[in-house]
């Protein structure tokens, strides 16, 4: 007859343990790049790879040095994209994203550091993992106002009632910051509201600088890009593929913040280290 063992408890606990770990990582939230608190302006010459002129900032000279928009207490929303009825929403009711009471600094006058926007000129707003939108001279410089200027915030006073928390403060408190956000006036929402809607984007932007979840439906929260770290002033306009990352940024590991799919990379590295907890738990019980 084959004895049998009895299970120590304490085994059946690294049993359990280990198995619980493995099911925590796979579900587990996506990874979160650092908030930026420095922002690095470039000048590209005409041929768009010859630097012209750089310079780095932090958020602390943007607010001493350059003018400040926003006033800490007037939320700025976004929106995202509408699943049923019409997709523009013009009223501006539907799947609205506070970005909270922020402050910060006009795009304009950011590429002011390094010369200034001329007309034909474009400048990239660009997110420390390469993400980035590319806007012309009209829109940064003229912009309509139910777009409103383009702004790097750099502080939140009070944070989203719903939806995304942005946190509060200065960044790394704001921790989605520094974020890119549209400061539009009132005029096309029925509430009340600063919105930048779906159909704002529709009537202001060109189609080249618009946005679509999934490639369908409007959204211009994914033109609200977070942990900006780089505006690239190009004279002459951007000349590279818009879609792409910027090259220079490809290497870093943050998160993509791109708005449709977010990274899982910090559950997926841990699975190999849990699943080996677990193998060694097993070896512990069959001790």
């Amino acid at each position: 007859m084959i004895p049998l063992t009895r299970q120590h408890p304490r085994h059946t606990a690294a049993v359990v343990t280990a198995a619980l770990l493995v099911l925590l990582a796979l579900t587990a939230a996506p990874a979160l790049a650092d908030p930026t608190t420095s922002l690095t302006v470039t000048e590209f010459g005409p041929d768009g790879t010859t630097v012209l002129n750089t310079t780095t900032v932090d958020y602390r000279w943007l607010e001493t040095h350059l003018p400040v928009l926003g006033d800490g207490v007037t939320h700025y929303y976004h929106q995202g994209p509408v699943f049923e009825g019409d997709k523009w929403d013009p009223n501006e009711t539907v799947n609205l994203k506070d970005r909270g009471a922020v402050k910060g600094t006009d795009v304009k006058e950011i590429c002011g550091l390094v010369g200034g926007l001329r007309p034909g000129d474009e400048a990239m707003v660009a997110a420390a993992d390469g993400y980035n939108v590319v806007y012309g001279y009209e829109t940064l410089v003229h912009p309509p106002a139910r777009q409103g200027p383009l702004v790097v915030t750099w502080f939140n006073g009070a944070d989203a009632a719903t939806g995304e928390l942005q946190g509060t403060g200065y960044p790394p408190d704001f921790y989605t910051g520094m974020r890119l956000v549209f400061f539009a006036d009132t005029s096309t929402n029925p509430g009340g509201l600063h919105v930048f809607g779906n159909e704002d984007m529709r009537s202001a932007l060109p189609e080249n600088a618009q946005y679509f979840y999934n490639d369908l439906l409007p959204s211009t929260s994914g033109i609200s890009v977070k942990w900006v770290s780089e505006v690239r002033l190009y004279r002459g306009g951007f000349r590279g593929d818009r879609h792409a990352p910027v090259k220079s940024l490809q290497a870093s590991n943050a998160t993509p913040t791109t708005e449709p799919t977010p990274s899982t990379t910090k559950a997926a590295g841990l699975v190999p280290a849990v699943l080996a907890g677990l193998a060694g738990a097993l070896f512990l019980r069959r001790r």
